[in-house]
């Protein structure tokens, strides 16, 4: 695990985002073309905001997204798919966004995200931690032993309570209750896993994640276990873990 810590979110993002297009070129160079999973949510503003002003040839790069909520349209102003095509996907010529569109059968859905998905690991996974300390979508306690690449999932209260606390929705009950996630054993196919973690909302998350050992309780515990993990933080999230 390697971890930085910037002085804030807008440092956090310059510095991810340029270790992130390094090994995207890296990858492109190597075998022609890169696949990448990407996370949302306000901890990423800052991450794509500078993301989308590398010299990085997007032509080549398949993306994924982790997670969709069920029940809300793209037009909704909490949709993932709205967020990564305001402010990732319309900014850059990539190669191909594999969106989640939850509006048609998800069983279909899952199946063909599965297929392409599994063509080939993807190269790099951004992979945000929330305040629960899930994964994508995975909220404790998660489930550790499936080995489906996405999956129907329960939104906990705390999970459901962070996108209220963000602004995307109204109040508790606004928030959708499933949503159709990524995995975490899928999450850990990735071959390089970046996660970028600011704000001192996350601090709490973050300490759980480094002070307990595997834990499904703790979701994020599990990136610990990836062989090329790289943890972002600013001195907010990280407060819990440092003497400042």
């Amino acid at each position: 695990m390697n971890i930085s810590i910037s002085h804030d979110s807008s440092e956090l993002g310059s510095q991810a985002a340029g270790f992130i297009s390094r090994k995207l070129g890296q990858v492109i160079s190597e075998k022609g073309g890169a696949r990448i999973v990407v996370s949302t949510g306000a901890s990423q503003f800052d991450l794509f905001s500078s993301l989308t002003k590398c010299d990085t040839d997007w032509t080549k790069v398949e993306v994924f997204h982790l997670d969709e909520y069920i029940g809300i349209p793209e037009t909704h102003p909490a949709s993932f798919r709205k967020y990564l095509r305001e402010r990732f996907i319309s900014h850059l010529p990539v190669k191909k966004f594999h969106s989640i569109d939850v509006e048609g059968d998800i069983g279909e859905v899952i199946s063909r995200l599965t297929a392409e998905v599994r063509k080939s690991p993807p190269d790099l996974g951004i992979i945000g931690i929330g305040v629960n300390g899930h994964i994508a979508f995975n909220d404790p306690p998660a489930d550790f032993s499936s080995r489906e690449a996405f999956s129907v999932v329960s939104l906990d209260e705390i999970c459901r309570m962070q996108q209220v606390g963000e602004g995307w929705f109204g109040g508790l009950e606004e928030v959708p209750t499933r949503a159709v996630s990524m995995t975490v054993y899928q999450i850990m196919q990735c071959r390089t896993i970046v996660s970028c973690v600011p704000h001192a909302v996350k601090a709490d998350a973050v300490y759980r994640t480094f002070t307990n050992g595997l834990t499904n309780l703790v979701p994020a515990t599990m990136l610990k276990q990836h062989p090329d993990f790289h943890l972002y933080l600013d001195k907010n999230s990280a407060s819990g873990i440092i003497v400042l």
